[in-house]
This record gives structure tokens, C-alpha cells and sequence, in this order.
């Protein structure tokens, strides 16, 4: 029988998606994780394998999060584009705030086109993130908010693509005011004409 795991998993993982957010997934050693999560190299391979390994489960763990949130931010009461801008409006600010950008991004520009893996699971992640917003637009097109007769599915894609382009410019440095104007006349442009 082995020992009990002495350290909490989730401050783990969550000291190893800095590292990998912060560095990229290359630029990350091994004695970065060792070092951030103050765990030896012995421990950390013992519990989470290697360090592909290990970013694997910090990105399925950052995606499930993402998914999450944006069901989240996507859901209740009040009108369907009113909860499409506040959505909007907290990546343009979170984008704003946070130089390391996001995981996802991050992890698709670095590796996705040389490692089907995780091609295959930020692709899935994105599938997901794009259809929970769809729904959101459909609700506001039945609402009158957004023209009922645009493409759903496209205006849902186009919002995702709006929002991790706000995320790039975020890191990249551009103004908290620009990434809200950015989001406020994205959805300025989809209103229903009836309105």
C-alpha cells in the first residue's frame, strides 16, 4: 500500500498552469514545475507522469473550467444579449488585466499544429464554447434583440473568434477602453433592425 499523497492536487495544477500560461509549454522545465509547485521531480512524475503529461491534464482541467464559466456567464435570467455582453465585456476586461493570456490560446498557437493531441482538445473545447454561445444568440434572435435572420451559428462563431482576438490584443497590451469598445460595437453590429 502506498503513502498518502501530501500536497493538494488542485494547488498543484494550479501552479503548473502558471508556469505553462507565463512560459508556454517549451519554455517551461521541468525544474520550473519542480520549483512552483515545490514538489520533487520524483513526486511530481509519480503523480501526474511526465510533463506532456502533466500539461495535459492542466489543459483538460483549464478547458472544463472554461466551459464551465461561460455556461455560466451565458445562463439565467434577463435578456439574452445582456448576458452576451457581460460576457464580452469581462474578457475585454479580464483580458486587460492578465499578460499571460489564455491557456487555450496560448496552447493552440504553440502546439497545436505539430501535436494532434492537443489540436484535438482545444478544438473540442472551442466546439463547446461556440455552441453554448450560439444558444445564447438564438435566445436573443427569438427575443427581437439580435436579427432573426442571421446565421446562428456563425454569429456564435464569430463572437467566439471576437472574443480570444480580445484575449490576443489583451496580452499583446491593448487598453481595457479599446477591448470594451471592440466588444460593445461587435454587438452593436448584430442588433435586429426591428429593435
Amino acid at each position: 500500500m502506498g503513502r498518502p499523497r501530501e500536497f493538494d492536487e488542485t494547488q498543484v495544477l494550479r501552479e503548473a498552469r502558471s508556469q505553462f500560461r507565463h512560459k508556454g509549454y517549451a519554455g517551461t522545465s521541468v525544474a520550473d514545475l519542480t520549483e512552483a509547485t515545490r514538489l520533487g521531480k520524483g513526486s511530481l512524475y509519480g503523480a501526474f507522469g511526465d510533463k506532456r503529461q502533466l500539461f495535459l491534464r492542466v489543459l483538460d482541467d483549464y478547458s472544463a473550467g472554461s466551459v464551465v464559466a461561460v455556461r455560466d456567464a451565458l445562463s439565467g435570467d434577463g435578456p439574452a444579449i445582456d448576458r452576451l455582453r457581460s460576457y464580452l465585456l469581462a474578457i475585454a476586461d479580464g483580458s486587460a488585466r492578465d499578460g499571460d493570456g489564455c491557456l487555450l490560446a496560448n496552447s493552440t498557437a504553440e502546439l497545436a499544429g505539430q501535436d494532434e493531441e492537443v489540436a484535438a482538445r482545444v478544438s473540442a473545447t472551442f466546439r463547446a464554447l461556440g455552441a453554448l454561445i450560439e444558444a445564447a444568440v438564438r435566445e436573443a434572435q427569438a427575443e427581437g434583440d439580435i436579427d432573426p435572420d442571421a446565421d446562428a451559428r456563425a454569429v456564435g462563431g464569430m463572437l467566439l473568434a471576437v472574443a480570444r482576438g480580445m484575449e490576443a490584443l489583451g496580452t499583446g497590451g491593448a487598453s481595457r477602453r479599446s477591448l470594451r469598445r471592440t466588444a460593445e460595437q461587435t454587438l452593436a453590429v448584430l442588433a435586429s433592425r426591428e429593435r
